[in-house]
């Protein structure tokens, strides 16, 4: 993605915004879960489920494979809150993260999400 590319997206977005449209309205929220084991059948493909304590978000990029980030965002701290299409959403400043690897894909975030302890068992994942 170019600058131009980026300086559209922040426009639309901004019209949209303007207007009280938001740009996931037609996406579900992604659910928050109790610390623990969650079923992998819970996690859906290309989203994501919110742990609130530790603060993480555990994705499936794909059909059984597993990722586990801090929800926290390193640009200013605040809680990414939405995993949509293998991109993870913070509310803030519009920061845009991979579901696979946590790295920045649209800023004003310049440090990917930490990376998170989690241990899959068969169709359980067990995070903090």
């Amino acid at each position: 993605m170019n600058r131009r590319d980026v300086l559209k997206a922040g426009v639309v977005t901004g019209a949209l915004a303007a207007t009280g449209v938001s740009l996931n309205s037609c996406a579900s929220e992604t659910e928050t879960v109790p610390a623990g084991s969650i079923s992998l059948e819970d996690i859906p493909v290309g989203g994501g489920v919110f742990v609130a304590e530790p603060p993480i978000v555990v994705t499936q990029p794909s059909e059984g494979e597993v990722v586990a980030f801090s929800s926290i965002c390193p640009h200013q701290g605040c809680k990414v809150n939405q995993v949509l299409d293998n991109q993870i959403f913070c509310p803030c400043h519009g920061s845009i993260f991979s579901a696979l690897d946590g790295s920045v894909i649209v800023g004003p975030a310049t440090e990917g999400l930490s990376a998170a302890t989690f241990v899959l068992d068969g169709t359980k994942v067990s995070v903090g």
